[in-house]
């Protein structure tokens, strides 16, 4: 039976509640550094409810973990010290995660282990890949708060930290509530160091930029590899397009395990009692040993052509060289591409672009959308809304397919399977406002 069809009720629960201590004071023994737990009703957790339940349908309360990292190896510029970290703790939490759940089990408690990382759910890609997303859950149950940089911000430990999640089908004696402070310093620290510009000093999130560099390696960046390999002519039409050096990390990544371009934001990140002494002693000294080695590094950031991050690394990061990669944000369908926009969406391109466009999709799948554009700041909603500067009519297939680069534009309108009312020049404005 397919999750969604279960009926909680339908699967007997212990009507005695777990007891809280007694978990905390079990993984605490397993090795977690800190443990908080939530209710699955907890408003904290917004819409991740609804996506946890679909992971596991009896789920009553959830449990997350901490588990601290060597702050010294993520800072280090050689990231090869900061990935084996990475990779070792991330282990050591699903080791943890694991061990307290079956035990749970074998008490006849039904419980469920989320694993920290890989493998997650690719039959997804490029959608929502995750069971669960760690982050607001361990926020809801009081572990931390979310930077501007988009990582969780231990009180303690500061953001030299991994997550974990055990979904419990059972009541626990007492909840946690999220804490009522930020641990944030707001020294954008981390803006200043990230080598595509995704993070923004006003809180704003380039998601595609951030994605393209920082996980070459991974998922998509993968795949853009490998059509590098398909289309090469020849071993020297390759090596043209990918170094010695690329081919080796990637060898490195799928021998050992996917390895992170930079999370430089979490090496500069100066907050929580544990980590913030030396910044507070002496800035100067904190930003010459650990800011700076990051900002002057040469090496090679991944960004699209003609994107903000391209512009970025121009402008701030002279000892870093460019290298334009082919974008693997490829929507499939109608919701993929409305929520993919603002994904990719380029706020620089877009500062001086005030436009509104209607979509209406037919085909496979039939749907009316609005896309708007003001100066910087972009807008999707479902449904035909206001008076629009630029009418697209389009076969769904044809427009994806267009996006994906597998469909040409000029045959399109030619069979009238994407139809255009407005000025033309108005699409080619609307798409450079999106990193593709």
């Amino acid at each position: 039976m397919h999750p969604q069809a279960v009926n909680p009720t339908d699967t007997p629960h212990s009507s005695t509640p777990l007891d809280a201590a007694e978990l905390r004071r079990k993984l605490l023994e397993l090795g977690a550094d800190d443990v908080g737990l939530v209710s699955i009703d907890d408003p904290a957790l917004g819409t991740e409810a609804d996506e946890i339940r679909r992971a596991f349908p009896w789920v009553r309360s959830l449990v997350a973990i901490v588990v601290r990292m060597q702050r010294e190896a993520i800072r280090s510029p050689l990231r090869s010290l900061a990935n084996l970290e990475f990779h070792h703790v991330g282990d050591e939490v699903n080791e943890i995660a694991r061990s307290f759940s079956t035990g749970l089990e074998r008490r006849g408690r039904r419980a469920l282990n989320v694993t920290m990382g890989f493998p997650m759910e690719m039959d997804n890609f490029p959608g929502r890949l995750w069971a669960v997303s760690h982050k607001p859950i361990a926020q809801a149950a009081g572990l931390g708060r979310i930077g501007i940089h988009r990582n969780l911000i231990h009180p303690r430990f500061g953001n030299f930290i991994l997550l974990g999640t055990i979904l419990l089908a059972d009541e626990v004696t007492e909840t946690d509530r999220e804490i009522d402070f930020d641990p944030c310093l707001e020294c954008k620290l981390c803006v200043a160091v990230c080598p595509t510009g995704a993070i923004k000093s006003d809180g704003g999130f380039d998601f595609g930029a951030c994605y393209t560099h920082n996980y070459r390696e991974f998922m998509g960046g993968f795949g853009d590899w490998v059509e590098e390999v398909v289309e090469s002519k020849n071993r020297k039409d390759y090596r043209k397009r990918v170094h010695d050096n690329e081919t080796a990390s990637m060898w490195q990544s799928l021998s050992f395990g996917a390895n992170y371009k930079a999370a430089y934001c979490l090496s500069v990140c100066p907050a929580g009692l544990e980590v913030i002494a030396p910044f507070e002693e002496d800035r100067k000294a904190f930003l010459r040993d650990v800011l700076a080695p990051l900002v002057e590094k040469e090496e090679a950031v991944y960004v699209i052509k003609d994107s903000d991050a391209e512009a970025h690394v121009k402008k701030r990061f002279p000892s870093k060289t460019v290298r334009t990669v082919g974008s693997s944000l490829r929507p499939r369908t109608v919701e993929g591409f409305l929520s993919g926009l603002p994904l990719v969406f380029q706020r620089g391109k877009a500062k001086d672009v005030q436009l509104r466009v209607h979509f209406r999709f037919s085909g496979a799948e039939q749907a009316e959308a609005t896309v708007g554009i003001e100066r910087g700041t972009l807008v999707v909603e479902r449904g035909l809304q206001g008076t629009a500067d630029l009418v697209v009519r389009a076969d769904i297939d044809t427009w994806l397919g267009f996006l994906a680069g597998e469909r040409s534009l000029l045959p399109a309108l030619l069979r009238r399977r994407l139809r255009i009312q407005g000025d033309p020049r108005k699409l080619l404005k609307f798409g450079s406002c999106f990193a593709t």
